[in-house]
């Protein structure tokens, strides 16, 4: 069935399913308002999702006086979507209901760069799918580290990985018979803030993560703005330091070169702080126990990474930044110095920007990747392709239920 012959119900009972997995519970009166249809068409369109078992009916709403509005959510279990992150050494699966609470997950030890790395994929997420229950699977999300030019195709460019030009997304939908859209995993989380998260009521702000790398999401206008060739936020690749360490895209003095955990490592083991097997929860350990030189390291990140992330701000004009990532289990060592060093770095008129540091689980990545499957049915833009289309179809017909 193509996009074209969805009927206008179809369309509409779509977008009541995004808006309750968007902004949770509502009245019938608030979706025709938010919705833009008739109250008559609301009424009608969720009496049949109530029917099929898709919405459910909550507690009233407080009222100022008239009759209290009665609040519909959705049933979280009828459908759902699967993410998964793909990172050098693991992967990471989730089912995420279209409400976005994580149903399950599991993590897998994965080599990348092994020449049976898209087949081992396969056999594995094939086998997480055949592990759930009978919930119908809308699609599957991938987020990895890397460049992909259309989410829908799913070629990838990765320098973490040691991909080039792999045909990530159309390997994944011979073998699974299911929707696959693939994208870099930084916008993958922010479109799971802009669904769920702290963007839900933003139109422009910044997702940057802090780890390996250092990557940035940029929600401008509602819409992650992806660039010419879906590489735009690559925040890790923005030159800090004149002929500094060398980076792993192969220039020198990358801010990812100086403040990602592979540089805090080196720094702490050059340091004699950690041993020359240690890695980054060793110096984590080293600074919460008060370590001196420990703590110098994540300080001397922290006004590195302030600085340069002013420079964003000061050129996109973010009303919030999300910081999420491994690197936030340090993050008090780092905050002392990176506020000051933001703050003073950015014009006046930005100052005031909000910050915020949200607690970190390695799944946030995948429930990132499922995100990108709950987000194609007000996809407006058509980011997701055909893939996309066939999402829609498949909530369509699981609304329907007929």
């Amino acid at each position: 069935m193509a996009l074209s012959s969805l009927s206008r119900t179809d369309v509409n009972r779509t977008a009541i399913l995004a808006h309750l997995g968007a902004h949770g519970p509502a009245s019938r009166a608030d979706l025709a308002r938010r919705l833009g249809v008739s109250p008559a068409l609301v009424t009608q369109l969720t009496r049949d999702l109530l029917a099929d078992g898709l919405l459910e009916e909550l507690d009233h709403a407080s009222s100022g006086g008239g009759r209290p509005a009665r609040m519909l959510g959705l049933v979280s279990r009828t459908a759902s979507s699967i993410g998964v992150k793909v990172a050098p050494d693991h992967i990471a699966f989730v089912e995420v209901g279209i409400d976005g609470a994580v149903l399950r997950s599991a993590t897998e030890e994965f080599d990348a760069v092994s020449p049976f790395a898209a087949s081992g994929l396969v056999d594995r997420l094939r086998a997480f799918i055949a592990s759930g229950d009978d919930t119908r699977v809308l699609g599957v999300g991938v987020g990895l580290p890397g460049t992909v030019l259309e989410q829908g195709v799913g070629v990838v460019d990765s320098t973490q990985l040691r991909w080039n030009q792999v045909p990530l997304g159309a390997t994944l939908r011979r073998a699974l018979d299911l929707p696959v859209v693939v994208e870099n995993n930084v916008n993958a989380l922010s479109v799971a803030e802009k669904l769920f998260g702290q963007g839900r009521d933003c139109q422009d702000f910044l997702v940057v993560t802090i780890g390996n790398g250092v990557g940035a999401g940029v929600v401008a206008g509602g819409s992650i703005l992806r660039g010419r060739a879906g590489g735009a936020g690559d925040m890790g690749h923005v030159p800090v330091v004149e002929d500094g360490p060398l980076c792993q895209c192969g220039n020198h003095g990358c801010l990812e070169a100086v403040v990602g955990q592979g540089a805090l490592v080196a720094a702490g083991r050059e340091a004699g702080v950690i041993g020359a097997t240690d890695g980054i929860d060793a110096l984590r350990a080293a600074a919460d126990a008060g370590d001196d030189r420990a703590t110098r390291i994540f300080a001397d990140a922290g006004r590195v990474f302030g600085r340069a992330l002013a420079g964003v701000v000061n050129v996109l004009d973010p009303e919030l930044v999300v910081l999420l990532g491994e690197g936030v289990e340090a993050w008090r060592h780092w905050a002392a110095t990176f506020e000051p060093a933001l703050r003073a770095s950015l014009v006046p008129g930005k100052r005031g920007v909000a910050v915020a540091v949200e607690s970190w689980q390695d799944d946030r990545w995948a429930q990132g990747a499922a995100a990108l499957v709950l987000a194609t049915p007000f996809d407006s833009d058509g980011v997701a392709g055909e893939q996309g289309r066939l999402v829609r179809e498949r909530l369509v017909s699981t609304a329907g239920g007929r």
